[in-house]
């Protein structure tokens, strides 16, 4: 095991004051001593997804508790870049930085040691990307083989990941329901999460078409764009899905390749599925069926608080798996948009909330298994990749 240096406790000061008169509440000094960062991954912070709401999600939480926050874009998308963006946010004063996505594994293992009275908040990082990047050639590809505390400083980092399966699911299952038969989902790069997603999206898909006896009617293609970010390549292959295949909703799965979708959507009177926020407001309200949500905003908001309060210790060292926390669809860290979905008498909120109470209770079980394509009824056409 490593030798841990402790990290940094943030230092009380006298709080902020204004005159009641003006109407404005005391701001905290522990949250004044906050300097906040985010570092994007590959994309940035108009992706109108992963990027974009973890930044919004600082921004607002820095302007509603008085903390300095800026964020940063690597100069290129490579694992030196996204270090180069982390040394300059220290150098700038930064001492807690939030990373979102897979591709901060590295600089987790790297820096973690480097800087450790920098807190950092990493979503989407799981154990077995760390392990990947610390353990290197030889390594196995299975994070239980490995002590993942070997690979990082666990005083100052707490990641997590998202049971996107279940969103994606609850996404196939809806779209089957509302009547949709000849179904696409577009990822971007096939990574983990990516593919929980499409996964997922399968396998409801699946099961809404066995309840409703129409298995053998139901259509499912099945690629990935190579890329987070549409472009003429991609639009023109779901042009051709929307057009001389027939599929009527695409799910379109990976920072802004979803542009791709919603551009041959437009054409034709297609249908789109949004992921990781509700992307209703940029694909299009008649557009977007659905979103399939993961809860970014509301994680990096509790950390923040946590570390406000002094309450670091609270997630230190943790790498959690946010799911299905309560009955209420509206508590779940995965979930669909109630008030933007297109409901109707076929599949309606209250038919929602129902779902969730099952998959909540465990009635329904999504597998998260991404080794090898859901085992279906209806029929599913892997293309492997665009690119």
């Amino acid at each position: 095991m490593k030798k841990r240096v402790a990290a940094m406790v943030l230092a009380g000061a006298m709080a902020l004051s204004l005159a009641p008169a003006y109407g404005v509440t005391e701001v905290k000094a522990e949250a004044a001593d906050m300097k906040i960062a985010m570092v994007t991954d590959s994309g940035d912070i108009t992706d109108q997804s992963f990027n974009q709401t973890t930044y919004e999600a600082c921004k607002e939480w820095a302007e509603e508790n008085g903390s300095e926050f800026n964020y940063y874009k690597p100069e290129s998308d490579s694992d030196e870049a996204r270090n180069a963006s982390v040394d300059q946010a220290v150098a700038d004063g930064a001492n807690v930085i939030v990373l979102p996505g897979y591709m901060f594994a590295a600089t987790i293992v790297e820096q973690s040691e480097m800087y450790p009275d920098v807190k950092f908040i990493a979503p989407d990082v799981s154990a077995g990307d760390i392990c990947e990047k610390g353990v290197g050639e030889g390594y196995t590809y299975n994070p239980d083989d490995y002590q993942v505390s070997d690979y990082y400083n666990t005083d100052n980092v707490y990641c997590c990941t998202y049971q996107e399966e279940v969103s994606g699911y609850m996404a196939g299952y809806t779209a089957v329901q509302l009547g949709y038969k000849h179904l696409g989902f577009l990822g971007g790069m096939s990574v983990p999460a990516v593919t929980r997603f499409g996964y997922g999206y399968i396998q409801g898909a699946d099961e809404a078409a066995k309840e409703l006896g129409i298995a053998d009617q139901v259509e499912l293609e099945y690629v990935c764009g190579g890329q987070f970010y549409g472009d003429a390549d991609i639009t023109a292959y779901m042009d051709t899905w929307y057009g001389s295949k027939g599929v009527e909703v695409v799910f379109a799965c990976g920072g802004g390749i979803y542009t791709s979708a919603a551009e041959a959507a437009a054409k034709v009177d297609g249908k789109v599925i949004g992921v990781d926020s509700d992307q209703s407001g940029i694909i299009g309200e008649d557009i977007t069926v659905t979103s399939a949500m993961k809860g970014l905003a509301p994680t990096v908001k509790a950390v923040l608080d946590a570390v406000r309060d002094d309450n670091w210790a609270d997630y230190a060292g943790k790498i959690d798996n946010l799911g299905l926390v309560s009955e209420n669809p509206e508590e779940n860290y995965v979930q669909l948009p109630m008030e933007t979905t297109q409901w109707d008498d076929n599949f309606t909120v209250d038919d929602y909330k129902e779902l969730v109470k099952k998959l909540y209770n465990g009635e329904i079980e999504v597998s998260s298994d991404i080794t090898a394509l859901p085992e279906t009824e209806i029929t599913v056409e892997d293309y492997g990749s665009i690119k």
